[in-house]
């Protein structure tokens, strides 16, 4: 799609990171307000779980070898007597990752509603989901999940004829573990470039699809990471690294010496011409992007030190500038992204002076900046994006974490709001400069995702696609809360339950969170965590600072060194919820991924007394380590790392790995992750599960789920996330001595 060049979505999804500075301080509206979002009322009061008690026996844990490696920071000695697990290769490692999964799944296998919790999973997940539509020529393109398919399936239909099937990502791979993780139309609509990512690693290969034959051109690329695929008219411009070097484990290894290449249809990679590299600086990622028109590319640079990214442009259709780029924000401090082009001007998403993002317009041939001009100035709410498309832009802005949507001419002249259904989250609105009409979706906690045609000329939606699941949203009701952090600011949560459901402080509760990188939690429909609220279970979602709700403030005041701030502010959301008669330790579950992970383990070691179940899954657990491994090294403005003297003793104090402490009574934890998993490799919960079996005492199960033939999360298919899911509910629900009404 035609909206913006993908940037800030490709670094997002890779952990890409800011500076830091000092929090403004309440920057929350209200004191303990609260904003009811509801459906319907239904007239049936919810179903409260039946206690019954749980006997399973206690676990024997495989034997994990201590080794006596230590390493010495700045005088500093810390043992890592875990580290032979970093070696994913090694038969020793294969050895206990098999025996962890067989003590697992014994556990799980125990747990005697654990497959009618799947049973159930399994039906209400059997509906048909529908991508974002995207116009290209003359034909509609779409994904769509029929129900149960491992993948969602690409389809192609012109006008009212039946769509046909374009690409089918089930029938990559055997078992449905290859996923599309990108495609992007060439201009004339002739070809379709194509990513694939097996087993979930971040690796990807693009193939070219010959729209007019149905036919692949003979060549792949391979090696291709942190990349978009952008189209001129011969061929694209894309990033990959050089191939791993003989004997290098390609899903551990260091990556450096990012590159931008362009491919000419119809040739092999080796042929690929190199667009750009910095063979000085080995950290870093190089990604190109062309303008709609194919006037401007723009060179997106980033340096693995800063959270931001260099901008800079050269005008392809300029003899003279075609082959020297103009630098249009020089900084890697700020976060920049090029939405279009109007007049030989291009338009620029930016955080630089506006910390919740503002567009500006910059002339090439003039980039000072005393000759930008604001089209759409930074406001109180965060710009989250922008697109540009049929001749007007369309801004998605977050008040208290929930979109509000509105358009603006080329110039920013305010044209009118697109009203939205609820209160939740909208995406999409991708399109051409040409495009009459636009689609886009819309989802909150309890409202399945919907698919929408805006007709831009009259500012109407009318419904595209709308699932049909077998829960009933108005059974539920959501609330938005403002709580008090341990230094006073107020932080948002939303809390959803079914109606009716007795505040009495003994309801199973599950909290999630993230709190980091830039990273907005806002409401969306997740079909594995209905079987939870349709049992009388409570979701509760805060926005710990680190994210994004509420512009770069936000997001510094959780980062490098404010970093005890998110965890501060997850605790806070527990004692909420306590204190509210929601829930109490015997029935409160913590839970994220990845940055949620680290959450996750620092609080579990900061405060073991917290809750009942703890819920890791593929988290970053070495502080002092994490930089070592594939893309981890972009992660260390978010963090800082063990090679800074400061940023060292401010790492080592909140280190998951680093903080267990022996004969702790912790929480049941499951930990999950993946042996594909690229981004945040498996090494980092093999150690932390190591040693927290080992540090543990008490009764509580520390149990590590290891999925094989998946990654981080993108791509997992249906079967895998269905099992997954069943095994967290049904290792919730043991622990807390709770067995669920299934329906």
């Amino acid at each position: 799609m035609k909206a913006a060049i993908p940037l800030l979505g490709a670094l997002a999804t890779l952990a890409a990171c800011r500076a830091t500075s000092k929090p403004e301080s309440n920057t929350l509206p209200g004191n303990q307000a609260i904003t009811e979002m509801t459906t319907p009322e239904s007239g049936e009061p919810s179903r409260k779980a039946g206690l019954a008690l749980i006997a399973l026996p206690p676990v024997k844990y495989p034997a994990s070898r201590q080794s006596t490696i230590t390493d010495t920071y700045f005088g500093v000695k810390v043992l890592d007597p875990y580290r032979w697990l970093e070696d994913l290769d090694s038969p020793e490692t294969k050895a206990w990752v098999t025996a962890q999964n067989e003590i697992t799944f014994a556990y799980l296998n125990q747990i005697p509603f654990r497959d009618k919790i799947r049973a159930r999973l399994t039906k209400i997940w059997n509906y048909e989901r529908y991508g974002v539509p995207e116009q290209v020529g003359e034909e509609l393109v779409f994904s769509k999940n029929d129900g149960l398919q491992n993948q969602p399936v690409l389809y192609r239909q012109r006008g009212t004829e039946a769509p046909t099937v374009l690409l089918d990502p089930n029938k990559f791979s055997k078992g449905g573990t290859t996923a599309l993780a990108a495609s992007e139309f060439s201009n004339d609509h002739r070809y379709l470039a194509y990513a694939t990512s097996s087993g979930g690693s971040d690796w990807n290969q693009v193939r070219i699809l010959d729209l007019k034959t149905n036919k692949l051109l003979p060549e792949e690329l391979n090696w291709v990471k942190v990349s978009s695929t952008s189209w001129t008219k011969t061929g694209f411009y894309y990033s990959r690294y050089d191939a791993p070097k003989t004997g290098e484990n390609n899903l551990s290894g260091k990556n450096e010496f990012h590159k931008v290449y362009f491919h000419q249809l119809n040739t092999p990679q080796s042929a690929d011409k190199l667009v750009y590299e910095n063979p000085k600086m080995a950290l870093g990622f190089r990604i190109a992007g062309a303008t709609e028109d194919e006037r401007f590319l723009g060179l997106y640079l980033t340096d693995g030190k800063s959270d931001g990214n260099r901008l800079q442009v050269r005008d392809l259709t300029d003899p003279k500038q075609a082959t020297t780029w103009t630098t249009l924000l020089a900084s890697y401090e700020f976060n920049n992204t090029i939405v279009g082009n109007v007049g030989g001007e291009v338009l620029v998403l930016t955080n630089y002076k506006a910390p919740r993002y503002r567009v500006v317009r910059i002339d090439p041939k003039r980039p000072q900046e005393a000759n930008w001009h604001d089209v759409l100035p930074e406001s109180t709410n965060k710009l989250e994006s922008v697109s540009h498309v049929g001749g007007r832009l369309i801004a998605d802005y977050l008040h208290d974490a929930s979109s509000q949507v509105k358009v603006y001419s080329e110039l920013g002249q305010f044209q009118h709001d697109v009203q939205l259904p609820a209160i939740g989250t909208a995406s999409g609105f991708g399109g051409r400069r040409a495009d009459k009409v636009v689609y886009y979706a819309f989802t909150s906690f309890t409202y399945p995702t919907t698919i929408y045609k805006y007709d831009l000329a009259t500012n109407t939606s009318t419904v595209f696609r709308a699932p049909k699941v077998d829960v009933n949203p108005q059974d539920y009701v959501t609330t938005q809360v403002f709580y008090p952090s341990k230094d006073g600011t107020k932080i948002p949560m939303f809390i959803v339950h079914k109606k009716g459901v007795a505040l009495n402080g003994k309801n199973a509760t599950y909290l999630y969170a993230y709190g980091g990188f830039n990273v907005s939690l806002t409401p969306g429909f997740s079909v594995a965590r209905m079987l939870w609220l349709e049992n009388g279970g409570i979701l509760a979602i805060p926005n710990l600072r680190g994210g994004g709700e509420y512009g770069e403030a936000w997001h510094q005041a959780g980062m490098t060194p404010n970093k005890q701030n998110v965890f501060d502010d997850f605790i806070a959301a527990a004692e909420y919820l306590k204190a509210n008669k929601y829930t109490d330790y015997d029935h409160l579950a913590i839970a994220g991924g990845s940055n949620g992970g680290l959450l996750v383990g620092a609080t579990m070691n900061q405060r073991p007394d917290l809750c009942k179940v703890a819920l890791p899954a593929v988290g970053v657990m070495d502080m002092l380590r994490y930089q070592k491994f594939t893309i981890g090294w972009n992660w260390a403005p978010e963090y800082g790392t063990s090679d800074d003297r400061a940023q060292f003793e401010n790492l080592r104090q909140f280190s998951p790995l680093h903080n267990l402490k022996p004969e702790t009574n912790y929480p049941a934890t499951l930990i999950t992750t993946a042996d594909h998993d690229d981004r945040v490799v498996p090494a980092h919960s093999f150690k932390f599960a190591a040693a927290l079996q080992a540090a543990n005492y008490g009764a509580n199960p520390m149990l590590i789920r290891i999925d094989v033939n998946a990654g981080h999360g993108a791509g997992k298919s249906t079967k895998l996330q269905i099992d997954e899911w069943a095994d967290v509910w049904s290792f919730c629900y043991a622990n807390m001595n709770v067995t669920p009404e299934l329906q």
